[in-house]
């Protein structure tokens, strides 16, 4: 059985994580903090987010894909509300994997608990987005 998967619902919760990303790391909303906090000094040359910006897209996608076909497997397991399925499923699958992996590799790289709190929360609020996304249209 290969899950159900709405690619529109997909493209959607890509776009939207670009969009929550803009946001969140903003000059004015949490944008100078990340900078401090990662030791990032921006070059002021558009072409250097040019790449960084072109993996985002490509792994943002591959994050909804993957929600989108583990929200339709969960929701055919367990039945009930798929955007119910799809918020569950997110944010176990952001506490197991995403957050989990910040955690270690922050704690190895040695960044400060600020930074890691950040990102975890930006995460977080990014998978949730898309799975409101993904959860209001199923396949």
């Amino acid at each position: 059985m290969a899950p159900e998967i709405n690619y529109i619902a997909v493209i959607l919760a890509t776009l939207s994580s670009m969009i929550v990303g803009s946001i969140w790391y903003a000059p004015k909303v949490f944008g100078n903090y990340w900078m401090k906090q990662a030791g990032i000094t921006p070059s002021g040359n558009p072409k250097d987010a040019m790449r960084p910006i072109i993996v985002t897209v490509i792994v943002s996608f591959v994050t909804a894909w993957v929600l989108a076909g583990a929200t339709y497997i969960s929701f055919e397991f367990y039945g009930g509300s798929f955007l119910v399925n799809a918020l569950v499923t997110a944010v176990v699958l952001w506490a197991g994997f995403t957050a989990a992996r910040f955690i270690t590799h922050d704690a190895f790289d040695g960044r400060t608990r600020g930074l890691t709190v950040l990102n975890c929360a930006h995460e977080l609020v990014t998978i949730v987005v898309m799975a409101l996304i993904i959860g209001v249209w199923p396949a």
